[in-house]
């Protein structure tokens, strides 16, 4: 099957180095008053339709809920075909948008139409220009709008990456500059998960479900238990369940939305309402994962909590290093394309992620509790791991890939309780007094309370005479700097140092991050005054 593409995909596939395979003949009469008639009536649907959610008065927040398929051995191959079907009708639908770049330029609905007027052949229209059924016959009608679905996301992110490519491109050349950056290139291997509309599956209950499988010869129903949590019904939508394989067994995830009016945006929070409270989290490497205060706009602090348990995936985490260091030096060979220590980088990865989620959640709920409606973060980009053996190196490797995490998981459970996520420049949040705006001093317990020293962690303000925890005066200077990004001569807000303050509006927040929390280790050591430590977020409320 052979298709004429136009001339900018002929640049695109140049400028990849990757052509995808073309056809060699011309655009028909046909094809092209199809593509006139879809933008025609692409442009009049978007000028035409409006309705009660678009006009920004209600919000949505999507859940997944995972289940097993516990199946017999022999239907795993069925999954796997019915997978490799879908990514096979998927990748034929990519090089079909490709070849018609118009279509891309159309909605979701008046792209799915035109490619299936190119594809799928119907009693008006028996002879389609590239038909699907060169790659299947009989292929279910909802399984192919799926994979359309599919396909159609893949081909519009990669002709926007590419797009942007060849800007940046143009830029440097007109600049004089040299351009080394490698262009974007379409997908060499497609492994998406497939997704089963409301025709391919049936009599969904709390234990089983009948799903519509490829057997690799036919199409059939089969019945498949399933445990694990269950779906939600308290006024929530459910959308259509994936087919998803982890290793050897076969999950079914349902995404499930929850509709509800759309909470103000932090500016009318912050400005407009004396009352609102701001829950702000300074992310550590320490013990104390996290440190949460509450505090009002107006400048009172109602509570802070201590999320500990930092030291604990901390030496979980040196003690695999370690065996997978050991490991090595006995071999002294990694094979290429094979992952060396599956199994130890796995629990790893698994303890990661659970306390990622386990902190996300406390933070979450703590700002439940004291009525919270904003959730403010440091903004921490580009944290580079210090020299030092590669257990240590790789131990604060990750421990920077979590902190993103419990800012990405915090993020999306917040919205789910209608609380707002943002985040703000992190500079000199540690060195700064939350009280007076002066520089601070950083020791530890037992020493004398003189200098600076990263990862200390307690604070002595030689202006005012604070003393505290460091951390809790991180997260106090997170919540004020958020303050200050809108001010408000109705009331009055926290004070910020005077030579900073000017400098640190402007700012977008992008920028280098506190020693304390990027290069040493802080020594935590017991502090009554400071705040109880309780494991993940169990404790109580600390009032200062």
């Amino acid at each position: 099957m052979k298709v004429l593409t136009e001339l900018n995909l002929l640049q695109a596939a140049a400028d990849s180095s990757q052509a995808v395979r073309r056809v060699s003949r011309r655009l028909s009469p046909f094809r092209l008053c199809l593509l006139k008639s879809c933008s025609s009536s692409a442009i009049l649907n978007k000028s035409s339709s409006t309705s009660d959610k678009e006009q920004g008065l209600r919000a949505k927040a999507t859940t997944t809920i995972r289940q097993v398929l516990n199946h017999q051995p022999s239907h795993g191959a069925w999954f796997a075909a019915t997978q490799a079907l879908f990514n096979q009708v998927a990748a034929f639908y990519f090089e079909v948008a490709l070849a018609n770049l118009p279509i891309l330029a159309l909605s979701t609905q008046e792209a799915l139409t035109a490619l299936e007027r190119l594809t799928h052949a119907t009693k008006k229209n028996p002879h389609p220009v590239m038909p699907l059924s060169a790659i299947a016959e009989h292929i279910p009608a909802l399984f192919r709008r799926a994979a359309i679905h599919a396909a159609l996301g893949s081909a519009r992110s990669f002709h926007t990456h590419l797009s942007k490519w060849r800007k940046r491109k143009e830029q440097a050349l007109t600049r004089g500059k040299t351009f080394t950056e490698r262009p974007p290139v379409p997908p060499r291997s497609w492994n998406k998960s497939a997704t089963l509309y409301a025709g391919m599956w049936k009599e969904r209950t709390a234990s089983s479900i009948v799903l519509k499988v490829w057997t690799g010869s036919c199409w059939s129903w089969l019945k498949v238990r399933i445990t694990g949590r269950d779906l939600p019904t308290d006024g929530t939508e459910l959308g259509s369940p994936q087919l998803v394989r982890h290793g050897e067994h076969w999950w079914v995830h349902t995404p499930v939305e929850k509709q509800f009016s759309r909470p103000a945006n932090i500016e009318q929070q912050v400005t407009t309402h004396g009352e609102t409270n701001i829950c702000a989290v300074d992310l550590n490497l320490g013990e104390h994962l996290a440190v949460c205060t509450i505090q009002t706009v107006e400048g009172s602090i109602l509570a802070t909590r201590f999320i500990d348990g930092g030291n604990a995936i901390a030496g979980f985490r040196k003690q695999l290093l370690g065996r997978i260091a050991r490991n090595r030096a006995r071999t002294g060979i990694i094979a290429a394309g094979e992952q060396d220590n599956a199994a130890l980088w796995r629990k790893i990865r698994a303890r990661d992620e659970q306390v990622a989620h386990l902190v996300s959640r406390r933070v979450v709920q703590f700002a439940q509790e004291h009525g919270a409606t904003i959730l403010v973060f440091e903004h921490l980009g580009t944290l580079k791991p210090t020299k030092g053996k590669y257990s240590r190196r790789g131990n604060r490797k990750r421990a920077f890939w979590m902190k993103g995490r419990i800012f990405q998981y915090a993020k999306y459970k917040a919205w789910n309780e209608r609380i707002i996520t943002t985040r703000v420049n992190p500079r000199n949040t540690s060195r700064v007094c939350a009280r007076c705006g002066a520089q601070v001093m950083r020791y530890a317990q037992g020493e004398v309370a003189e200098g600076y020293t990263p990862g200390a962690p307690l604070v002595l303000c030689p202006a005012c005479g604070m003393r505290g925890h460091a951390d809790r005066n991180a997260s106090l200077r997170i919540g004020q700097r958020l303050i200050a990004r809108y001010p408000s001569q109705e009331k009055p807000h926290a004070p910020l140092p005077p030579r900073e303050t000017e400098r640190e509006l402007k700012d977008s927040g992008v920028v280098g991050s506190q020693d304390a929390k990027s290069f040493e280790q802080p020594s935590i050591a017991p502090a009554s005054r400071h705040g109880n430590s309780n494991g993940h977020g169990t404790g109580a409320p600390h009032r200062r």
